[in-house]
């Protein structure tokens, strides 16, 4: 089975980000691979005790749990995206402060979430929520579609709720603003479109409690606010249909950037 991989530098956000790696390596039956990156042969000493010392912390707190460690030889977004072609996960930091400071930076972990061929999660250095819902944008794209799959499974396994929020504004659409019974009829069309979006997958799972969010207002501000309490935000790495411009890079890389809980970058394999 392939495994959860985790990019670690030695940092405190590394090492919570290998703690929910971890956890969901034991919530999805998956091995867990430890993998620093280093491009320097002088911190080479270094880089191995950092590695064995996170894979001998995840190995001491989740008893039975296969782990493995591995130092790979370069930049940390090339090592990564190595790295995501084997992988069913990557879970990185969303900064680096000790260790190797900057090896997980906001634009590695952009760089990463862009790149990597399986989905990646950025766990931001504060302890992420234990309860709460799973939040997944959707904006009617192939790319929330796959999200949204995503989303449906991971709430599952959590035994979580899925909250499933899709933000609209005239300017998305390429309307001018429009009138108040306008708006309604609008938003009508895109709550029904939702609800057509998540039917098989309700059926799926059937023991995953779904709320439909339907809101106006720009996505970034409106996903971030809907993920204060989550256990993950989950987003497509980019729309490309359905109410095109919601779900384009910037809005992932908003979500990556804004939001506290967890946050799951979604790519679709066609992309």
């Amino acid at each position: 089975m392939s495994a959860v991989v985790v990019g670690v530098d030695g940092s405190d956000s590394s090492a919570r980000a290998a703690e929910w790696a971890a956890e969901e390596a034991e919530r999805r039956h998956a091995p867990l691979h430890v993998v620093i990156a280093n491009d320097d042969p002088m911190r080479a000493d270094h880089a191995e005790e950092a590695v064995r010392r996170t894979a001998n912390r995840c190995r001491a707190d989740h008893l039975g749990l296969a782990v493995t460690s591995e130092v790979g030889t370069g930049r940390p977004v090339e090592v990564l995206v190595r790295q995501s072609a084997e992988a069913q996960l990557v879970v990185l930091g969303a900064r680096g402060l000790g260790g190797f400071t900057g090896a997980l930076l906001g634009a590695v972990s952009l760089g990463v979430a862009t790149r990597a061929a399986c989905p990646v999660v950025v766990v931001r250095k504060d302890v992420p929520a234990t309860s709460g819902p799973v939040v997944v944008g959707v904006d009617g794209s192939e790319h929330s579609r796959v999200a949204l799959e995503f989303a449906f499974d991971a709430a599952a396994r959590f035994g979580a709720d899925l909250v499933a929020f899709q933000a609209w504004h005239e300017e998305s659409l390429l309307y001018a603003p429009l009138a108040p019974s306008f708006r309604d009829e609008v938003e009508g069309k895109i709550r029904r479109s939702l609800t057509e979006a998540t039917a098989d997958l309700r059926d799926k799972h059937p023991d995953v409690v779904v709320h439909e969010v339907v809101q106006r207002g720009h996505p970034v501000a409106g996903l971030t606010d809907a993920a204060r309490d989550a256990r993950l935000l989950v987003v497509g790495n980019r729309g490309m249909g359905g109410f095109r411009g919601l779900f384009l890079g910037s809005v992932a890389a908003g979500a990556l950037h804004h939001a506290q809980c967890p946050v799951a970058v979604v790519r679709n394999a066609d992309s």
